[in-house]
């Protein structure tokens, strides 16, 4: 059975069952008021006839006489006039009139006149009033007894006795019960179609789904979205964030997202306006981090129930990709490399073949001293690491092609060798690389200037160039352009305008470090660029370095 079924069924249950109460309940009430207005009419009735002039005065002869009344004189005696004429005009079932001893003056039953009435009499001639339902000659009846007084007052010297019969008191009770019925069937048959539309709509907020389906549902959730390394945030149709797991919160910078429309929230531009058109495949820096985001529409039964919005952190892809173009550059270097030196070696070659062994002698002696490669990096002698000769000569190599010169500053102090070649070439190639990009859209002569600096372990680097200055001035080079924060008129970028900086910056801060702007330039002058790299060298080699020197 359907858990919407079992709802129903509980719920008319519940309610026949409250109802059934309540109808009995209100059943016994309407009986005790039966009664209750019975017993008040009785007792008015018999108040009225107690305080009759003509009742009291007979009466009290009748007491004051020591012998018993004549009851043929009673029957057509004026208290049994009386009382017939207020039973018949009340409906009461009797109106007895009785003396001091209880002898009945006036019954119904004009057979039993002068007789002692059959029902206790005693404590109504004490002069209390007495309500109840008792069982007398004439049957089961709700009776009131109210003692009458001479007109002098004194003891009691009768009572007055009127009854109702049962049938008579409960006439009205068929259609009190009947009303209670109507009203209670009502009651179930509003609670029946108040319970069929709350199921309906129970079944339209589930999509159909049982209890059971939904807890199933629930804990696959949970163990989906938390097990999963990509972010996963879900919009209802209205743009209001239903579910976010740690890993999206962790990757949007968003805190307790749950409840707030998603253009609400702290994100850039490009996030969501990606969000917005339903875009695929969109590439976003979201503080430190590249992210590529996903937004899929969910259906079900051809009803549209909001979005999904994947997002994945491809931070480091894009650290590794620079990484590998940075190879890929030292790589064609030592192919330059290659091709040069073998070129050398054949005009080695050439002299000593031509016996000219002096020139060759000569030839080879100026190519020890200036190296295999001329990089064209004019300082370079001031490195002494042989990795970061190869790279700087490497990205002068390819500066050189596009009219660049690179050189390095005579500030340069380093005697430590490289201990993160990786890091180090991700954070100085992309620094070089746009530092070249800005030289390319000044003016000439266009130069790149790179100083190098150890402390203890940790390698600092300035890089300078000859362009125009982070363009558009006073913008942001670590946000990248087309993001919230970028200026929409940001179309001549150059520091800045990829992943490179971001990226850079967020490499060095893993290390305890940093990437900053130290001169913006403009106005005729280039940028300069800042960089902190905790843990890049090795000490021991500059101790055995200083060594070597003394």
């Amino acid at each position: 059975m359907r858990f919407a079924t079992r709802l129903l069924l509980v719920q008319l249950a519940t309610v026949a069952a409250v109802v059934a109460v309540c109808a009995l309940v209100f059943g016994w009430l309407g009986v005790r008021q039966l009664r209750a207005e019975s017993e008040a009419a009785a007792l008015n009735i018999a108040r009225t006839v107690a305080e009759d002039p003509d009742v009291k005065s007979l009466v009290a002869e009748f007491s004051a006489d020591p012998g018993t009344p004549d009851a043929a004189h009673l029957r057509d005696g004026p208290l049994q006039q009386i009382a017939t004429d207020v039973a018949d005009r009340t409906d009461a079932l009797f109106v007895v009139i009785t003396d001091d001893h209880g002898i009945r003056l006036a019954h119904p039953n004009q057979d039993l006149l002068g007789q002692v009435v059959s029902t206790p009499f005693a404590e109504v001639l004490e002069g209390n009033e007495v309500v109840d339902w008792e069982v007398g000659t004439l049957g089961e009846s709700a009776r009131a007894k109210v003692p009458i007084y001479a007109e002098a007052g004194g003891t009691p010297a009768g009572e007055v006795s009127v009854g109702f019969e049962r049938a008579s008191v409960f006439d009205d009770l068929p259609a009190l019960l009947t009303t209670i019925a109507v009203a209670a069937l009502g009651g179930v048959a509003l609670a029946t179609l108040a319970t069929l539309l709350l199921r309906r709509r129970f079944e339209r907020l589930t999509l159909g789904l049982q209890p059971e389906e939904l807890v199933a549902l629930v804990q696959n959730q949970a163990a989906v979205l938390e097990g999963v390394g990509d972010g996963v945030v879900a919009l209802d149709p209205d743009g209001v964030v239903r579910v976010c797991n740690q890993a999206a919160e962790r990757m949007l910078g968003l805190d307790d997202p749950v409840g707030r429309r998603f253009d609400e929230l702290a994100l850039p531009e490009d996030v969501l306006r990606a969000v917005r058109e339903g875009a695929t495949a969109v590439e976003a820096v979201v503080g430190d981090r590249v992210l590529y985001l996903d937004t899929r529409p969910v259906r079900r039964d051809a009803r549209a129930l909001g979005e999904i919005v994947v997002v994945r952190d491809r931070t480091d892809v894009e650290a590794l990709a620079g990484r590998l173009e940075t190879v890929r550059a030292m790589t064609e270097a030592l192919r330059v490399q290659r091709h040069e030196f073998a070129n050398r070696l054949h005009v080695a070659s050439g002299l000593i073949d031509a016996d000219r062994v002096d020139e060759a002698r000569a030839f080879l002696g100026d190519l020890t001293e200036r190296g295999a490669v001329d990089f064209a990096v004019a300082g370079l002698e001031r490195v002494p690491d042989a990795f970061l000769q190869s790279l700087l000569g490497a990205t002068g190599a390819a500066a050189r092609e596009r009219g660049v010169s690179v050189r390095v500053s005579d500030d340069t102090l380093l005697l430590s060798e490289v201990a993160l070649p990786e890091d180090v070439a991700a954070i100085l190639g992309n620094l070089i690389g746009n530092a070249v990009t800005a030289a390319v859209a000044g003016d000439e002569p266009r130069w790149v200037e790179v100083a190098l600096l150890d402390d203890d372990d940790e390698l600092v680097v300035t890089v300078a160039d000859s362009g125009r200055g982070i363009r558009p001035p006073g913008s942001d080079p670590f946000i990248r352009a087309g993001s919230r924060e970028a200026d929409p008129g940001r179309n001549d970028a150059v520091h800045g305008h990829g992943y490179g900086l971001p990226l850079s910056r967020d490499l060095a801060r893993r290390h305890g470090g940093d990437v900053w702007v130290i001169d913006a330039g403009g106005h005729g002058s280039g940028a300069v660029f800042g960089a902190r790299l905790p843990g890049a060298l090795r000490r021991d080699t500059a101790v055995r370095r200083q060594e070597k020197n003394a």
